[in-house]
C-alpha cells in the first residue's frame, strides 16, 4: 500500500509503503541523474515523470508504460483531476533574432498523447491552468485577466473575469458550482481586495458572492475550505513599517460565500507562519506569534476554541480525515512534533524528526513521512516513516556522496480509508526510540560543582480550552478581559486576607509588653484625621517592635534606627492622648 516515489542523484525509484519499505521491483528505476518532477494523478493511479530526455506516464499498479513525450526541456508537471490531461511547463526563451519564442506550456492528452493546445506562460509562478474537479472549467490568468474554458476544449474562451489588475486566482474545491476567489491588488492610494464569485456569475460587485477589502497587502494566499463554503486570505506586507519583524507583516481575513467577513484577531503579536483548514470545513488552526510561536484552533465565527499555549513551532498538518493534528517546528527549529487528537484535544506523542525540511501524512490517516532534502540542505539527506503515536517504523539515509531532492506519497480520492479510533499507545516497532539527546546547555567552570538553577528566557504557556463551558452562555475572553479578571480576584482574595487578619488580631495574645495598645481592636474617633494620625503612630511603633527585636538577635543597628527606638515613650503618649480625646 502506497507506495513513495524517491527522486534524487541516484536517480528515481520507488518504495513500498508500510509495513514492508522495500524498493519496488515492478517499477523499474530510471538511473539518470536528472529527473526533474514528478506527478501522481489525483486518484494515484497514474504517475509521470521527467528524466531530462522524455516525459514518461506509467500506470502504478502494473509499472507499466503508457504514453512517452519527446520533452527534454521540462520541468513542471502536473494531471487534471479526472486524469485526462497532462500538463507540462518548460522555460520560456525567445527567438534569438528577438521574436516571441515558442510557446511552452503544452496541454497532453493522456489517452491518446495529442498535444490538444499550446499557450506562452513566461512565469514559473502560477504556471498550471486550474480545473473544477469535475473538469467541466478549466481556468488560467492572461495579462491580468482570468480565461475560463469548458469541457477541455482550449480553443475557445468560454468566459473572462475582468478586474483591474487580477494578480491571483483560486478555484473552490469540491462538486458543482464552481467559485472563484480573485485577488486584485490596491493602486494609487486604494485598498487591496479579494471577492468571491460563483461560476459564470461576473457581471461587476454586485453579482460577488463576497467582498473584502485592506491596506496592508503586497501579497495574498487564498486558502478555500473543503466544502468551499469559505476562504482565508493572509495578506501579507514586504516590510513592516514599524520594525518589530524582520519577514514584514502579516493580517488574517476570513471571508464566506453568504458574505460574512471578518479579521482574525490573534491575541500574540509576531508573524503569521501557517494557517491550515481542518478537512471537516468547521475550523482551522493558526500558527503565529513571536517565538515560542502559539497555536490556536478558531471556529467559523473566528472566536478561539483550544489554545495549545506557546512552543518550538512553524507549521500545522491535519490528518487527511482531520481527527489528529501535529503542531511541528521545522526549518531553522529542531524538529519537535506535538501530535493532538483534535476531539478530546488530547497529546498523543511528542516525536523529534531533526533537519527535517518536508512532512506529509500518508492518505490512510495513520502513517507520516519527514525528509531531509536538497537544496535546502545538503547533508544527511534521507527519509523516516513514523505511525502518529511517535514509534519511528522506518528510517533511510542516502549515501553522504549523493542528494535526496523529493519524495512524495501516494494519493488517493477520498473516502478509501475509513478514519479509524485515535491510538494513544505507541504502536510496536523494530527501531530504537529516535528521540535525541538533549543538549546540555554551557556552565562556566566556576559554576560545575553547584546545583543546577533554571533560567529559561520565555515562559512557556499552557494549554487551555477556550470553549464556553456548559450552561454559560458566554463567549471566551479576550486576553485583556482575562487580564483584568486575574487582577480583580486578586485584590478580592488581599482584602479577604486581611479582614481575617483584622479578626484574628484581637484575639492574639501581644509578644512584647511594651506596647499592649498596638494590638487592641480597631477604634474609630469619628475624625477622619484623628484616626489618620493613630494609624500612622502604630504604623511607626510596629517598625519600632521590629527594630529592638532586631537588636535582641544580636543585630547592629544604624544611628538612624536607635534614634527611633528612643523615640517610643513619647510615640507612646502621644498614641494614648489621641486615643483617650486629649
Amino acid at each position: 500500500l502506497f507506495p513513495f516515489p524517491v527522486r534524487g542523484s541516484e536517480g528515481l525509484y520507488m518504495v513500498n509503503g508500510p509495513p514492508s519499505f522495500t524498493e519496488s521491483t515492478a517499477f523499474q528505476r530510471d538511473s539518470g541523474k536528472n529527473c526533474k518532477a514528478v506527478a501522481f494523478s489525483k486518484d494515484g493511479s497514474l504517475f509521470a515523470w521527467c528524466n531530462g530526455e522524455k516525459v514518461n506516464i506509467a500506470n502504478v499498479t502494473s509499472a507499466e508504460l503508457l504514453r512517452s513525450f519527446d520533452l527534454p526541456k521540462a520541468v513542471c508537471l502536473e494531471f487534471s483531476p479526472k486524469n485526462n490531461v497532462l500538463v507540462t511547463w518548460q522555460p520560456y526563451a525567445t527567438a534569438k533574432d528577438g521574436t516571441a519564442g515558442v510557446p511552452n506550456l503544452q496541454l497532453h492528452e493522456v489517452k491518446t498523447g495529442k498535444c490538444l493546445k499550446s499557450f506562452i506562460q513566461k512565469k514559473m509562478q502560477n504556471w498550471c491552468p486550474c480545473w473544477a474537479e469535475d473538469e467541466s472549467i478549466c481556468a488560467r490568468n492572461v495579462n491580468n485577466e482570468v480565461h475560463f474554458f469548458e469541457n477541455n476544449n482550449f480553443n475557445t474562451i468560454a468566459n473572462k473575469l475582468h478586474l483591474q489588475k487580477v494578480s491571483d486566482f483560486v478555484l473552490s474545491p469540491g462538486a458543482q458550482p464552481t467559485k472563484v476567489a480573485v485577488y486584485v491588488p490596491g493602486s494609487k492610494g486604494a485598498p487591496s481586495f479579494v471577492r468571491l464569485y460563483q461560476y459564470p456569475n461576473f457581471g461587476g460587485p454586485q453579482s460577488a458572492l463576497a467582498n473584502k477589502s485592506f491596506f496592508k497587502a503586497d501579497k495574498v494566499t487564498m486558502l478555500w475550505n473543503k466544502k468551499a463554503t469559505a476562504v482565508l486570505v493572509i495578506a501579507s506586507t514586504e516590510v513592516d513599517k514599524t520594525g518589530a519583524s524582520y519577514y514584514g507583516e502579516q493580517t488574517l481575513h476570513y471571508i464566506a460565500t453568504n458574505g460574512e467577513s471578518a479579521v482574525v484577531q490573534l491575541p500574540k503579536n509576531g508573524p503569521i507562519y501557517d494557517v491550515v483548514w481542518n478537512p471537516s470545513s468547521v475550523e482551522f488552526c493558526v500558527v503565529y506569534g513571536f517565538m515560542p510561536a502559539k497555536a490556536t484552533v478558531f471556529n467559523l465565527k473566528c472566536d478561539p476554541v483550544f489554545d495549545f499555549g506557546t512552543g518550538p513551532r512553524n507549521a500545522a498538518y491535519y490528518s487527511p480525515h482531520g481527527h489528529i493534528l501535529v503542531l511541528a517546528g521545522f526549518g531553522n527549529l529542531r524538529g519537535q512534533m506535538e501530535v493532538w487528537d483534535v476531539k478530546n484535544y488530547k497529546l498523543i506523542s511528542k516525536p523529534v524528526a531533526s533537519d527535517s525540511t518536508y512532512f506529509a501524512w500518508c492518505p490512510d490517516g495513520e502513517h507520516i513521512v519527514t525528509a531531509t532534502c536538497a537544496p535546502r540542505l545538503r547533508v544527511s539527506n534521507g527519509y523516516k516513516i513514523w505511525h502518529y503515536t511517535g514509534s519511528l517504523l522506518h528510517s533511510h539515509e542516502v549515501p553522504s556522496t549523493e542528494e535526496m531532492w523529493q519524495v512524495s506519497w501516494q494519493p488517493c480520492l477520498d473516502g478509501v480509508f475509513p478514519a479509524r479510533a485515535v491510538k494513544y499507545q505507541a504502536v510496536p516497532s523494530e527501531l530504537p526510540s529516535a528521540d535525541p539527546k538533549p543538549a546540555q546547555a554551557y556552565r562556566p567552570p566556576a559554576l560545575r560543582n553547584k546545583p543546577v538553577t533554571s533560567s529559561k528566557l520565555h515562559e512557556d504557556e499552557p494549554p487551555q480550552n477556550m470553549k464556553p463551558q456548559p450552561g454559560s452562555g458566554d463567549k471566551p475572553l479576550s486576553k485583556t478581559a482575562l487580564k483584568n479578571q486575574r487582577k480583580h480576584e486578586a485584590k478580592k482574595a488581599a482584602k479577604q486576607e486581611a479582614k481575617a487578619d483584622a479578626n484574628q488580631e484581637p484575639t492574639q495574645s501581644s509578644a512584647s509588653q511594651s506596647a499592649p495598645r498596638t494590638t487592641a481592636p480597631a477604634v474609630t474617633s469619628g475624625d477622619p484625621e484623628v484616626d489618620k494620625k493613630i494609624k500612622n503612630l502604630k504604623k511607626k511603633l510596629k517598625a519600632i517592635e521590629q527594630l529592638k527585636e532586631q537588636a535582641a538577635a544580636g543585630k547592629q543597628l544604624e544611628k538612624n534606627q536607635l534614634e527611633k527606638i528612643q523615640k517610643e515613650t513619647a510615640l507612646l503618649q502621644e498614641l494614648e492622648d489621641l486615643e483617650l480625646g486629649v
